[in-house]
């Protein structure tokens, strides 16, 4: 262990032993997941009593934000407490780290089993069972998301459609690369976007991928708050249904699991109100050319010698596909 991983994990023994009643931590070691975050896997122990728990930290603890889209993992960690109390399926969050802790900028939570692989959702013999049932868990998880009260939220920006078009058609201008297939879809947004008349939490990236499933019980866990933001919630909708997410399993548009009915039925059941298909679509057109354009700022990185990895280059190559998609979206309108 270096000098630097020695100094954290003192530091991380010495949070355990003041809030979390533990005298030690073992088993410390980071984990895979997480693009934008590391997280973090240890055992606290405590007279013969284990607890598994997880560190999700800033990159190094430094609280960097570099897409200008991301909340503080403070405000995320608050986001993730109202949840649990709406019985969202979610972390239980333990503590939060503060200056004096000297971890950097992150927050301990309880250890949720599942899987948070997307491809493994939709193709393993494991989750057969309970597959049928995960779009309207989806569903209902949503409702209980875009049902929180907007008096109890943390200050979080708010992102209307007509904002997030021009934000990604301002992002997509300045690499200088035309894709007729972008301008056509920007064209088509701009002729559809919906009144901004639906306004609520907005998680911002729920999908496949970013939410942990259980092959018994189903959604156990939704992940990933750092988008999260004020909106129309059919945004959450129309993301899921994205056809990147849906791991090869094209002819289920929910993930790759299920379908768009049973995750409205769910959501409506759970207090949602009526879904308007249309306004759903509007936003998987928008989703689909937000990834699109995303994958382009990965071949920019990987172009300029920013980050000159094969992920970087691979990922950039998939805004063709996302063209692909638009193409069948916006035919069938």
């Amino acid at each position: 262990m270096t000098d630097s991983n020695d100094k954290f994990s003192k530091a991380l023994s010495n949070i355990a032993l003041a809030h979390l009643d533990a005298h030690n931590i073992s088993d410390l070691k980071r984990l895979s997941g997480g693009a934008s975050q590391e997280t973090w896997s240890f055992k606290t122990h405590n007279e013969g009593h284990i607890e598994h728990l997880i560190l999700r930290r800033a990159p190094g603890g430094e609280g960097r934000n570099s897409s200008g889209t991301a909340i503080g993992l403070d405000t995320e960690a608050k986001l993730i407490g109202l949840a649990a109390n709406a019985n969202v399926a979610v972390p239980n969050v333990r503590y939060v780290a503060k200056p004096a802790d000297n971890i950097g900028s992150g927050f301990i939570m309880d250890y949720v089993s599942g899987e948070a692989l997307g491809a493994k959702i939709v193709r393993s013999d494991v989750f057969d069972a309970v597959r049928p049932m995960l779009a309207k868990q989806c569903g209902q998880a949503l409702a209980g998301i875009h049902g929180l009260p907007m008096s109890a939220l943390p200050t979080i920006r708010y992102s209307p459609a007509s904002q997030e078009i021009k934000h990604y058609h301002d992002i997509y201008k300045a690499h200088g690369h035309p894709h007729p297939v972008f301008d056509l879809a920007f064209k088509w947004l701009s002729d559809n976007t919906p009144a901004d008349d639906r306004i609520t939490l907005v998680h911002g990236d729920f999908r496949n991928g970013n939410i942990m499933f259980d092959p018994i019980v189903g959604v156990s866990a939704v992940l990933d708050w750092e988008l999260a933001h004020i909106g129309d919630p059919m945004e959450d909708m129309g993301w899921i249904c994205v056809n990147s997410w849906r791991f090869g399993a094209t002819e289920k548009p929910v993930g790759g699991f299920g379908s768009r009915e049973d995750m409205f039925a769910g959501y409506e059941a759970a207090g949602g109100p009526s879904v308007d298909p249309a306004r759903v679509k509007f936003w998987e057109v928008l989703g689909t050319l937000k990834w699109g354009v995303m994958c382009t700022t990965m071949y920019e990185a990987f172009r300029s010698g920013i980050d000159r990895s094969v992920e970087r280059a691979a990922i950039g190559r998939r805004s063709s596909e996302t063209e692909i998609d638009l193409l069948y979206l916006l035919a069938a309108d």
